[in-house]
């Protein structure tokens, strides 16, 4: 296993010959508290050349578990969230796979991560063997409500991971606006 820094990457498919699934491990702890708690999400936007979403269908979340050809879907709740990506059922159009975690604020309201501790993304083979993993810097979260983890890149024939944990003030709206999404 190898632990990461925000902006480093690792060749996957290069490093891990035959690798042809891998599991997003999507992990965090929240400081208890006794009013209402930040409700966390976890989504993937499948993006183009262009490096924005191919269309609204090209999100995987709790309302679209699934890829409209199946290649990403939810997987298990081992982590937080576990999402099962089939590299090579990729279709070619995709170039980068992002996973964002946001808060919904339809659930409890306007929240921020604040309270987050401890986030996570792992990538593991289709096994659950880790390969990688992401340990989210804790910095001030007071005012950041969407977080790109890391994201899945296509190159030179293979797969690349990176790790980023760049923070969104304006949540979805600002997510929606990055990757040309209608939410």
């Amino acid at each position: 296993m190898s632990s990461m820094v925000a902006g480093s990457n690792a060749a996957l498919t290069v490093e891990n010959p035959g690798l042809k699934k891998v599991l997003l491990g999507i992990g965090w702890d929240l400081i208890p508290s006794r009013g209402p708690q930040a409700e966390l999400v976890p989504m993937v936007i499948m993006c183009g050349p262009d490096g924005r979403a191919l269309s609204d269908d090209h999100l995987v979340f709790f309302n679209q578990i699934a890829s409209p050809e199946g290649s990403i879907s939810f997987a298990g709740t081992e982590d937080q969230e576990q999402i099962d990506v089939d590299l090579a059922a990729v279709p070619d159009a995709v170039q980068k796979i992002v996973v964002l975690l946001y808060v919904d604020p339809d659930v409890r309201g306007p929240g921020n991560f604040g309270s987050l501790r401890h986030a996570h993304l792992r990538v593991a083979t289709g096994e659950n063997r880790e390969l990688l993993r992401f340990d989210v810097p804790h910095g001030n979260m007071d005012r950041i409500n969407a977080m790109i983890l890391g994201e899945l890149y296509r190159h030179s024939g293979g797969w690349k991971f990176r790790a980023l944990g760049q923070g969104y003030e304006s949540g979805l709206a600002a997510v929606a606006a990055d990757f040309r999404l209608k939410l």
